[in-house]
């Protein structure tokens, strides 16, 4: 398949989500304006204390997070394929007198267009499914960070993305190490399954091991690796509440999410 089409049919998704996205409850615009941070406690008790530190976001959306992050005192850039993402994200900063830089670039040719090096690099949920190779992808993260820096990543369990979900019941339909392109068209988003758009979606599921070994062969250190049978978003059927506040599957099958922290040596 034509992988700049696909790149491009998920683009003109994302710029069709941006206005739904920012007008659902999923993601609380205006509580987040009023000092809401949007960051979760996966990410927050990975990455400590940001202040005085540069980060990079990748596959920012509009901004939330690195804009929480900003207010956390990092200094902050955020990269993202929608050219309307990053134009809502721009507005964010400045109504909220943030110093945090945005480009719009497809992730992959990040190092093309953002030439600094940062002490984190940061991405989570729902990320590496739009990448078809993540070669290129753990390549350029260690060309983004600085030594001793680290990389960071909470995103949804490759498991959970064996089985399609387009149809109500999920159904199982996809190898744990399936290759090539999945595509997926359907009404509405993950924040707001009512709003009148079609989602037309190209992606690529990815293996624990392709994404652990990926960034090995980039040259970085695997310092944490977890699974976590919860998650912050109630985006798959039929999860429960836990006294957390984090979802779950009712009978705890396999985990939702994964998490990796890997460092970059200094030399």
């Amino acid at each position: 398949m034509n992988i700049s089409e696909a790149f491009n049919t998920n683009k003109e998704t994302w710029n069709q989500k941006v206005d739904a996205h920012a007008n659902s409850d999923f993601y609380f615009i205006e509580e987040f304006k009023a000092g809401r941070s949007s960051l979760n406690k996966y990410e927050l008790e990975a990455l400590g204390e940001v202040s005085g530190k540069t980060l990079l976001h990748l596959q920012c959306h509009f901004g939330q997070d690195t804009l929480s992050w900003s207010r956390m005192g990092a200094t902050c850039t955020g990269v993202d394929l929608s050219d309307k993402a990053v134009v809502l994200a721009q507005q964010l900063n400045n109504e909220l007198d943030q110093d945090a830089t945005f480009v719009c670039c497809n992730v992959l040719d990040t190092s093309q267009h953002v030439l600094k090096t940062f002490d984190i690099v940061f991405t989570s949920y729902g990320t590496i499914g739009w990448l078809p190779d993540l070669k290129p992808w753990a390549q350029m993260i260690s060309e983004r960070l600085n030594d001793g820096g680290f990389f960071y990543i909470v995103d949804f369990h490759p498991i959970a993305w064996m089985y399609d979900y387009t149809s109500g019941k999920p159904i199982m339909k996809y190898a744990y190490h399936h290759k090539g392109a999945i595509y997926e068209e359907y009404e509405g988003t993950y924040a707001d399954d009512k709003a009148a758009i079609t989602s037309k979606e190209y992606g690529w599921n990815h293996s624990m091991s392709e994404v652990i070994q990926s960034l090995i062969d980039a040259g970085l250190t695997i310092e944490k690796f977890n699974e976590m049978d919860a998650s912050p978003y109630d985006v798959f059927p039929d999860l429960e509440k836990n006294k957390e506040g984090l979802y779950e599957l009712k009978d705890k099958m396999y985990p939702l999410l994964f998490e990796v922290k890997a460092t970059k040596k200094s030399r």
